[in-house]
This record gives structure tokens, C-alpha cells and sequence, in this order.
């Protein structure tokens, strides 16, 4: 006897749970086990919740969760087709932009690539010590033949970084004026931000094929532009009212308002939620090796598929010195704003 028979019992449903049954048939190890036991009813300590398994125990016809788990699949499958034709043409041009940059990364010989990286780390810090601690960490992965997995990853986390800042700035400035679109928005950007990395991957694999380099694309940009987006918004919303007033005295359009008195006075907190991408992205980026996306991360999943302690201690030491470079630089762009703010 099932613990909550008396639940269908009591509804009259009996009759309807063992329509159809016939004879009895093979018994699982768990049935043979409970046929053996006491008879005994079980006490409250050992009560099960009243979950789809367990009602099922006491009516057959009442779904299990395995029915529950399976409608999902078979909804999403049957709707793959049709969400293909819509996001394969939209989200093409992300596979055409990794492709091109991977391979700009890739064919650029280090002696160019070096010093265009230590020009873009002194054009954002101003700081000689930093372009000196770049280079020497890019020198060490050179040294140790990790120079072209480095650039794989930095070439990845520039476009998705990238996207993220082109499409993010936008839906916070959006969100910090209109209270309607934040409400709406913020339930997204939670659930975004609380999902495991590993369940961007599921959907996308049964949507687009592993070799395309947009299915790691969208999921790096879907995990990492969630700062962004809080952060520009929240940084437009707390500018001074006074300031606003101010800028109303004078006349200002909304326009002038937001290009010249908001987006200047949030600066420090959007560059601040562009950090946070950009390390979100780098996060991702080992953990998207998985579908086929190049970088450190593959030599990471080597490590670990091998048994290879070395090359994955290695390789992860190299991400380690990648993230200390991305915070470093973006953090250095910071303090310049917040300097130039101040003065």
C-alpha cells in the first residue's frame, strides 16, 4: 500500500487510478525491497513529500516528474525548427565577427601584436608600471608556448566584451528612464545572473551546431552583460536631481540632458559594470571550451579529460595572469575617469 493512497481513496478516484492495470508485472528492486519490509505504516520521520513521484507510487495514472522533464524536451524540440529559422540569420553575423577576429588575432605576428596591446594599455592607464607588467606577463605565456591560446581568448572576450557594452549601455540607459521597462527588465537580468554557466550551453547546443562559434558567443554575451546593463542603469538614475534641474534651467533637451550632464556624471559606474563584463566574459570563456571554443580553456579541459596535472595548472595560470591584465587595465580606465570627474 502506497503512503498516500487515501488521498485518491478519499476523492473517490480508485476506480480511476487502477483503470487499465493489468496483471502485475516485473517488480523493481525498491518494490521487492517494500514487499519484504514490516507492512508497518512508515513514520512521520520518514514521511515523503507529497512530490509527483510519490503520488504516483499511489496512483498510476498521476504523472511522474520523468513525464514532467520529458514534456519540457519535447516542447523545446518541437519548437527548434521554428526558433532556428528566426535566430540563425540574427545571430550569423556574431559567427562571421569571432571568425574574423580569431583569425586577425591568430595571423598577426607577436612583434606587431605586442605593441599594439602596450599601446592600448598606456592610451587607458597613462601608467608606464603597468604597460611593463603586461608585457612581461604576456612575454611569460609567449615563453611557455601559450602565447596563441592567450590571443584566442583575449580575441573572444574583445567581441563579446565588445557586444555586451553595444547592446548593455543602451538597455540601461532605456531602463533608467522608464520605470515600466525596469520592472519588466529586472526579472531577466536575475535570472540571467543566477543560472548556472553550464545551462546557457544546454538550449544553444540543440539549437545551433558545435562548430559554430556563435552558440559559445551567445552564451558569453547572455552570462556576461548582466553588470553592464545593472550598472548603467543604476549609475544614470543616481545623478544628482539638483543637477538635472540645472540642466532644465538651461533648457536642455532629454538628448543634451543624457549625452552631456547623466551619461558623463554615470561614467565611473558603467566603466565599472564594463569591468565586471569583461571578467564575467573571461569566466565563460574557459567554461565555453566545452562546445568548441578556443583559448586557455581548451588546454584547461585537457588537463582535466587527461589527467594532465601540469598542462592544466599551467593554462590556468595563464587565465589567472589574463584576468590580472583585463582588471588591472579596465581598472586603471577607472581611476582616470573618477580622477578627471573630480577635477
Amino acid at each position: 500500500m502506497a503512503t498516500y493512497d487515501f488521498i485518491f481513496n478519499g476523492l473517490g478516484l480508485r476506480d480511476w487510478c487502477d483503470a487499465g492495470k493489468t496483471g502485475d508485472g516485473p517488480l523493481s528492486m525498491a518494490d521487492l525491497l517494500a514487499k519484504g519490509g514490516s507492512g508497518e505504516d512508515p513514520s512521520i520521520w520518514s514521511l515523503p513529500f507529497p512530490s509527483l513521484d510519490a503520488l504516483n507510487d499511489a496512483c498510476a495514472k498521476f504523472p511522474q516528474s520523468r513525464d514532467l522533464t520529458k514534456g519540457v524536451e519535447d516542447g523545446f524540440l518541437a519548437m527548434k525548427d521554428m526558433l532556428r529559422v528566426v535566430l540563425d540569420p540574427l545571430t550569423q553575423p556574431l559567427s562571421w565577427l569571432l571568425d574574423g577576429t580569431l583569425t586577425l588575432f591568430e595571423a598577426t605576428p607577436w612583434w606587431i601584436m605586442f605593441p599594439i596591446l602596450m599601446l592600448i594599455v598606456y592610451f587607458a592607464s597613462k601608467s608606464l608600471k603597468l604597460v611593463a607588467f603586461v608585457t612581461a606577463c604576456l612575454s611569460f605565456l609567449a615563453f611557455v608556448d601559450l602565447y596563441q591560446h592567450a590571443t584566442q581568448t583575449l580575441a573572444i572576450i574583445f567581441v563579446c566584451a565588445f557586444l555586451c557594452v553595444l547592446f548593455g549601455v543602451p538597455i540601461g540607459i532605456a531602463m533608467s528612464r522608464n520605470d515600466r521597462l525596469q520592472r519588466a527588465t529586472i526579472p531577466v537580468l536575475d535570472m540571467l545572473q543566477t543560472l548556472p554557466p553550464f545551462v546557457y550551453l544546454i538550449p544553444l547546443i540543440f539549437l545551433f551546431s558545435v562548430t559554430e562559434p556563435k552558440l559559445y558567443g551567445i552564451a558569453i554575451i547572455l552570462y556576461a552583460i548582466v553588470p553592464v546593463i545593472r550598472l548603467t542603469d543604476l549609475g544614470i538614475r543616481l545623478v544628482d536631481k539638483d543637477v538635472i534641474e540645472a540642466a532644465d534651467s538651461f533648457g536642455m533637451t532629454d538628448r543634451q540632458k543624457l549625452f552631456d550632464v547623466q551619461i558623463p556624471l554615470a561614467l565611473p559606474n558603467i566603466m565599472a559594470g564594463i569591468n565586471q563584463t569583461i571578467m564575467m566574459s573571461l569566466a565563460m570563456v574557459v567554461i565555453a571550451s566545452l562546445v568548441s571554443a578556443p583559448g586557455l580553456g581548451v588546454l584547461v579541459l585537457r588537463g582535466i579529460r587527461n589527467l594532465e596535472l601540469g598542462v592544466g595548472l599551467v593554462s590556468g595560470l595563464g587565465i589567472v595572469l589574463l584576468a590580472i591584465i583585463l582588471d588591472r587595465v579596465t581598472k586603471a580606465a577607472l581611476d582616470r575617469v573618477n580622477a578627471a570627474q573630480k577635477h
